[in-house]
């Protein structure tokens, strides 16, 4: 048994690497489909996430690296990893992964082409990863400048999302439930773009707001709110998913300068606020 525990971290390895020449920052996982390193901080009186800044293993996601010796150095301290995850939303790629369950008694495919039909998207073709239990994980790529949160059920029942500071189970994988595969045809291919109908569900609802009229109306100042609103981590999404809203109702060229000062607000630079603006004019089909 350990002999078979040895060669499957042995192969666990070479798949990681194999990711790693792709770009991808990867995490030994257990059989049980989690990080196969043991948070430092277990047995601290009162644990505070430090998201690695202490430069020891174990925070998860958190180790997730493309460097191949510092990969190596992960699975030496992991002898007993039989699998990698592949971390969501960090460059090249900034992947989003659409996790179809198959286990909930749903039909997440048909879910899925159902909310195509009505959002007006195709899935192009991508990365797919099929699960043991049959399911399916669609790779696709995201704009730089916007964080996609994780969410289950969500989008629809049986879908998950995998977005920021979540991850994926690479293919070659094994797990106690069997093997993770790249789907025929598919292993070769990069990520696909996510497209834009798409994106706009995956991120999050705006909260409701007081509105008090201004130039652009009750409904701009609104969206300004919506900005002023985000928190760290959050500040371009909300501020990506704002100019979205206001570029599809007409009131885009009007909020521009309004959404900056929101921004700026926030702690983002004058630079990074109008390049998201820009993208978010592009994608609903507007010249920035």
């Amino acid at each position: 048994m350990a002999t078979t525990d040895r060669q499957a971290t042995t192969l666990a390895l070479a798949h990681a690497l194999s990711a790693a020449e792709r770009g991808l920052a990867v995490i030994p996982l257990s059989r049980s489909k989690l990080p196969a390193l043991r948070s430092p901080h277990r047995d601290d009186p009162a644990p505070s996430p430090c998201h690695g800044a202490c430069g020891r293993p174990g925070h998860g996601v958190y180790d997730a690296s493309s460097d191949p010796d510092r990969i190596r150095e992960l699975f030496a301290a992991a002898p007993r990893a039989t699998g990698y995850g592949i971390a969501c939303g960090l460059p090249p790629d900034h992947l989003i992964g659409l996790d179809l369950d198959v286990k909930t008694g749903t039909d997440s495919t048909a879910a899925l082409r159902e909310l195509a039909l009505r959002h007006l998207f195709t899935i192009p073709p991508t990365v797919v990863v099929v699960t043991p239990s049959g399911g399916r994980h669609l790779w696709l790529s995201g704009p730089p400048e916007v964080v996609v949160p994780n969410s289950a059920g969500r989008l629809a029942p049986g879908i998950d999302i995998r977005g920021a500071g979540g991850y994926l189970v690479g293919p070659g994988s094994r797990t106690d439930q069997g093997v993770y595969a790249a789907a025929p045809g598919t292993a070769h291919l990069a990520p696909a773009p996510c497209p834009r109908s798409l994106l706009r569900l995956l991120l999050p609802p705006p909260r409701a707001h007081h509105l008090a009229p201004t130039a652009a109306g009750g409904h701009g100042q609104g969206l300004v709110q919506f900005v002023l609103a985000a928190h760290e981590g959050q500040r371009n999404t909300r501020l990506f998913w704002a100019a979205c809203r206001a570029y599809e109702d007409g009131i885009g060229p009007a909020l521009v300068d309004p959404l900056v000062v929101a921004a700026l607000g926030t702690g983002l630079s004058e630079r990074e606020a109008r390049a998201t603006i820009a993208s978010a004019a592009r994608m609903t089909g507007h010249r920035p």
